[in-house]
């Protein structure tokens, strides 16, 4: 497949007094918008998030891990499927990775970056090596190097890439040739509405103070804020396909990605806010000339009022009539999910821009049937 086609995900979710995504104050994030304070969650907050929900329905062993300590990683594997001893196997290791230039961390068997590859890649690395794993062991740290150094180590983390580095990508300053291009774009997300910071003071009470001790055991303060927040994300499957080799492959991804993307939540200060909520609308839209994000819609910041889920979700489906209208393109496929009242004006509005109310399920497995169709046309 070399035409290109964008899945975009549109999502408005709402959520209560939280701090998802702190800043550098420990505070909840914050963007200007349209000359307005909005509440934001990065980026990387939510993709963090998305990866971590791939393993609530995938083998741990088919998914990536992102880490420094790649060699200690291997050293762990390889010890754990031969008779070496724990310092053989990270001097092997250490000898495997040192034709490739990875720069070495402060710490002992810490590389200088976070690596993200699959946990299977570095099984194919280990593979390499099991059979000579022993008499590797009984050589000197220079015979040691010799004999390792044309091993297809490189290969290895080259290809059979899992899911997530396909998505996500990969970026290796030092060495080019293991950059992966990722086929996902997830934006920060942002209040539909202007939001204003506040102030949890709390105490705590020490369970064993006595009757004639007065206060708490200790005080603080916790910065949240409350907001409906527009989330967006894009896939290029032609990159997704090139990335993973296949078709079959690349529409697995595709589900995976926007079922967890749905259901994923950033856990900053879980336990003091119980912040858990579902998104209240989930639309899909598949086209082939550019991703398009509606953010505009909220250039404008939603008024308080009522509620603020009913007015954001007019605000995009007239932002995304409009934007079809007035470029002249009409995507390939276009579905929704929401939960809010049928027969409501805003319901209406919805279903008029992205189609008929559906479930979430019956969202996927419709985006899965028009990608197919797509694919087996091109």
């Amino acid at each position: 497949m070399t035409d290109r086609l964008y899945i975009d995900v549109h999502i408005l979710q709402t959520v209560p007094p939280a701090n998802l995504n702190r800043d550098d104050n420990g505070n909840p994030k914050e963007a200007y918008f349209g000359g307005k304070r909005r509440s934001r969650v990065s980026s990387q907050a939510w993709k963090r998030a998305t990866r971590l929900h791939f393993a609530q329905s995938r083998d741990q062993e088919d998914l990536a891990t992102r880490t420094k300590r790649i060699a200690a990683q291997l050293a762990k594997r390889l010890a754990a499927r031969t008779q070496l001893s724990p310092e053989d196997a990270e001097r092997i290791a250490g000898a495997l990775f040192k034709p490739m230039g990875i720069t070495a961390g402060k710490k002992a068997g810490d590389t200088a970056y976070l690596l993200f590859f699959g946990r299977r890649q570095l099984e194919n690395i280990v593979d390499l090596v099991t059979d000579t794993a022993t008499d590797l062991a009984a050589l000197d740290d220079k015979q040691l190097d010799e004999a390792v150094k044309d091993l297809p180590v490189r290969e290895q983390l080259q290809n059979g890439h899992p899911a997530d580095v396909a998505l996500f990508g990969r970026m290796v300053a030092d060495i080019p040739g293991l950059n992966v291009d990722a086929a996902t774009q997830v934006a920060h997300a942002i209040s539909t509405h202007a939001t204003e910071l506040e102030f949890d003071y709390y105490t705590a009470v020490d369970d064993e103070n006595t009757a004639d001790e007065t206060g708490a055991g200790m005080i603080g303060t916790i910065g949240f804020n409350s907001a409906t927040l527009y989330r967006y994300a894009t896939i290029g499957l032609h990159q997704l396909r090139d990335n993973l080799g296949e078709d079959k492959a690349a529409l697995d991804a595709v589900d995976l990605f926007v079922d967890s993307f749905a259901r994923a939540m950033p856990t900053g200060y879980a336990n003091s806010f119980a912040h858990r909520t579902r998104p209240s609308l989930v639309a899909v839209v598949v086209r082939n000339d550019q991703p398009v994000n509606l953010v505009s819609a909220y250039e404008k910041a939603v008024p308080a009022g009522d509620g603020i889920v009913a007015a954001s979700a007019s605000r995009l489906a007239e932002e995304y009539r409009t934007a079809t209208r007035q470029w002249g393109d009409t995507p390939l496929h276009a579905a929704i999910c929401h939960t809010l009242a049928e027969g409501t004006d805003e319901a209406t509005q919805l279903e008029e821009a992205f189609g008929a109310n559906q479930t979430f399920a019956q969202l996927r497995d419709g985006l899965q049937a028009a990608l197919t169709k797509q694919v087996n046309t091109n």
